[in-house]
């Protein structure tokens, strides 16, 4: 059983591509291009004969499929009804594995049952055990897109209403799996820069954490006995795989040993300071090995994506790399980050800005008061919502002086249609003609380019269709225009995520010489550079 996409472009006579015809409303996708008809659907093979049947049809995607145990039902997720492209109601749907077969809902939460765009969070639905009920990633109401809670749902296989066991939590709880005997459901919990594994009781909601905090458990599976295994790793040790066992961790895999003896990798910290008004926010800090005590950092901040994501305690080799270069590095976690609760996330809708760029100035504040970062010598800089925010925190004061922006938006009114999410900014911010207003606020760093002292490098790939390139260009153009000392970086042939290893190593050299010419550090000894 599989899922694909059959495309069907059409070539002219002389074998140059044809026009693209495009009706649907949501017609561009980073990476899959240009959407026109063509959807994913189910298809079975025959293994021995190799022929394949198709299970599904219309106009609209099926996705993640799974077995039932005793393989007379599939699973999938799915995205039907009306106009599909003008909602994010995806549901879970059943099959059986024939051709014909109709097609029953399972799920009618009006949000994101299965999280279909983001395997890494959820992989397919999952029947327990006895086939009796599915367990799968529930999204919240839909109006709080990308800003609700993912969390872990049961129901009966044969329908009925479903239910959370993990909303007490209030954080994202994902990638749900059952117990051997159908009592637990496993799940990696999102928590405070940390990522992991625990397990709920169905009978009685009672929790338990059965990994520590000040780690990530990036992947996991529980075998038919019971036994778990899990990658696992932390911001000074890359992802290994381990046994979960009643004393703790055991480390099955060593793949990254031998190049550990050969670097001088830091831990991460945790930093905490107060925003403008009171609340804590919390960050994560690497300070350069080999230098003397009391001595202030050139530093900078980097930015996370998402802009509901986290800085975590996990292996990050641009931080590392960083540090060895002899920066402090503060990985902050503003709002709108992820891993501290519903209300800590949704403080960021439609307030970019204004919401986040206090709490990462505050965590400036707290590594100069500390006597960690010199504040003569502040960098920052991110790659998509991280871009964003940069540009926001340039836009309001002159004390960083240098940064890097990459695949971000600052000229929301201009950037409306060009990008993936016409949906999603009708959600948050309503029709730029009927709320012109805030649209226009949020486009505060472009509109306001002339308050911008601060030398910015630009980078974005050539087809990202998530944040595209035109945005970019209209930020460099400004502070070109401006005479603020800036360049342009395009990356042939890319989406939003660099996909050829060459050129992220390009990247990383950018960074470090675009920060190298602006805030100078003093060099290491080579033994400290990965």
């Amino acid at each position: 059983m599989f899922t694909a996409r059959l495309p069907r472009y059409e070539d002219e006579d002389d074998g140059k591509p044809a026009p693209i015809v495009i009706d649907r409303l949501q017609f561009k996708s980073d990476v899959a291009g240009y959407l026109r008809e063509e959807r994913s659907h189910l298809y079975l093979m025959d293994v021995a004969s190799g022929t394949t049947q198709q299970l599904t049809d219309g106009p609209f995607d099926d996705v993640q499929p799974a077995w039932s145990p005793d393989g007379t039902q599939i699973v999938f997720v799915s995205k039907r009804g009306e106009a599909p492209d003008s909602h994010n109601n995806w549901d879970l749907y059943l099959v059986a594995p024939q051709a014909g077969a109709s097609v029953r809902q399972l799920t009618t939460n009006r949000g994101i049952d299965g999280d279909p765009e983001n395997d890494w969070t959820s992989g397919p639905p999952h029947y327990s055990p006895d086939g009796r009920r599915v367990a799968y990633l529930a999204g919240g109401a839909p109006g709080d897109i990308w800003y609700s809670l993912l969390q872990a749902g049961v129901i009966d296989a044969k329908g009925g209403d479903a239910r959370s066991p993990t909303a007490a939590l209030d954080r994202n709880t994902l990638e749900p799996r059952w117990s051997a005997d159908g009592r637990w459901l496993h799940f990696r919990l999102e928590d405070d820069a940390s990522m992991v594994l625990a397990r709920v009781r169905l009978a009685d909601g009672h929790v338990e954490r059965l990994t520590a905090p000040g780690g990530v458990v990036s992947e996991y599976d529980v075998g038919a006995g019971g036994r778990i295994v899990v990658v696992h790793g932390t911001s000074a040790q890359p992802g290994e795989l381990a046994a979960l066992e009643r004393r703790g961790l055991r480390r099955i895999s060593h793949h990254n040993d031998a190049w550990l003896e050969d670097v001088d990798l830091v831990t991460a910290r945790t930093m905490t300071a107060r925003s403008a008004d009171g609340l804590e926010i919390h960050a994560l800090v690497y300070e350069p090995a080999g230098r003397p005590a009391l001595t202030r950092h050139p530093t900078l901040l980097r930015l996370h994506g998402g802009p509901v994501s986290q800085h975590q305690h996990e292996f990050d080799l641009q931080l590392q790399l960083f540090a060895a270069r002899g920066y402090a590095v503060l990985a902050p976690n503003p709002r709108g980050s992820s891993g501290r609760g519903y209300a800590f996330q949704r403080a960021l809708f439609a307030n970019w800005g204004a919401a986040d760029v206090p709490d990462v100035l505050a965590i400036t504040d707290r590594a100069v008061t500390d006597g960690l970062a010199d504040p003569a010598r502040l960098g920052i800089g991110g790659w998509s919502y991280g871009s964003i925010l940069t540009n926001y925190v340039i836009a309001a004061g002159t004390r960083f002086k240098a940064a890097t922006s990459g695949a971000g938006m600052s000229n929301m009114l201009g950037g409306y249609g060009i990008d993936q999410y016409a949906r999603e900014w009708e959600a948050e911010l309503g029709l730029p003609w009927q709320a012109t207003d805030l649209w226009l606020r949020l486009s505060y760093p472009f509109l306001h380019a002339d308050r911008i002292r601060t030398p910015t490098l630009f980078l974005c790939g050539e087809d990202d269709f998530n944040v595209p390139l035109a945005a970019t260009e209209q930020m460099y153009q400004a502070l070109r225009r401006l005479g603020v000392p800036t360049r342009l970086v395009i990356y042939r042939g890319e989406g939003h995520g660099l996909s050829r290893p060459a050129l992220r190593v390009d990247r990383l050299q950018r960074y470090l010489d675009w920060y190298d010419t602006y805030l100078r550090p003093q060099p290491l000894s080579s033994a400290a550079v990965p």
